[in-house]
């Protein structure tokens, strides 16, 4: 597998004060399976479908302990010239690019509206092993924020983004793609979303039937947040896990109405 263009979701992870708790509830709703924890790491502890690794799950570390929430990580070929630009265009380097053994180098910031991501720059893990359409994969996400202008200008700046606005009165909607492809979305937070709620990445996995995910979710002590309801790109659920961290499921294969046109952001 080649390293992946700068700027590509390249792996997510997730901080759990009840790891088993977590794996409990991804295995039963995704199908996961989990490597040993690595001790020489904070007990990092990989998940898997099929053998390819798909995300990770660590307990906090002392003093981070709180809300549990999915971190999107990106790809760079250099994690400490990322930071450099992270700050010049109005960021804040959360953790300073930090070596993990022969892994890679990593690297945690947020964007001027309040949005955690990660950086990844590749060592002899290069991130996602299982392709998008395979479930229990990671296969989507979105910058969900109250303040677009602050993201919208802040990650094309950082990474090599063309941005798309989708053609809807209703919904402010923006993409970003990275060649022909587009990788992650930017959806505005309206009123729906609880003030005590701060702005984030949302992390989609792959299902082959979203409605049964949501009810093994559900089961499990999860809350269905949103949907499932029917769209162009798939059938999708917006749920959050008994440890607070949201996510979305989607069946990629059960899609609905014509894909909305997009206009080119200069």
């Amino acid at each position: 597998m080649a390293v992946r263009p700068e700027g590509t979701p390249c792996w997510a992870d997730a901080m759990f004060s009840d790891v088993e708790g977590a794996k409990s509830f991804y295995g039963g709703v995704l199908g996961w399976t989990f490597g040993e924890s690595s001790s020489e790491y904070g007990n990092y502890t990989q998940a898997y479908v099929d053998g390819k690794a798909v995300a990770a799950v660590v307990p906090p570390m002392p003093g981070q302990e709180g809300q549990s929430q999915w971190c999107l990580y990106f790809a760079s070929p250099d994690a400490a010239a990322t930071a450099g630009t992270i700050r010049d265009k109005g960021g804040e380097v959360l953790m300073e690019p930090m070596q993990v053994g022969d892994f890679g180098t990593m690297c945690l910031a947020r964007d001027p509206s309040g949005v955690v991501f990660g950086v990844w720059q590749a060592g002899v893990h290069e991130g996602f092993e299982a392709p998008p359409e395979q479930p229990g994969a990671f296969c989507w996400a979105e910058v969900f924020t109250r303040e677009p202008e602050k993201s919208d200008a802040f990650f094309p700046a950082v990474f090599p983004y063309k941005a798309k606005q989708m053609d809807d009165a209703a919904v402010d909607f923006r993409m970003f793609d990275l060649g022909d492809d587009t990788v992650l979305g930017r959806m505005t937070m309206t009123e729906d979303f609880p003030p005590e709620v701060p702005p984030y990445i949302n992390v989609y996995f792959t299902v082959d039937d979203c409605d049964e995910a949501v009810a093994r979710a559900t089961k499990l002590g999860g809350v269905l947040r949103f949907g499932p309801m029917d769209t162009p790109f798939g059938r999708f659920a917006a749920i959050s896990d008994p440890q607070g961290a949201a996510f979305s499921v989607i069946d990629v294969t059960t899609t609905a109405g014509e894909r909305p046109k997009t206009t080119d952001v200069s």
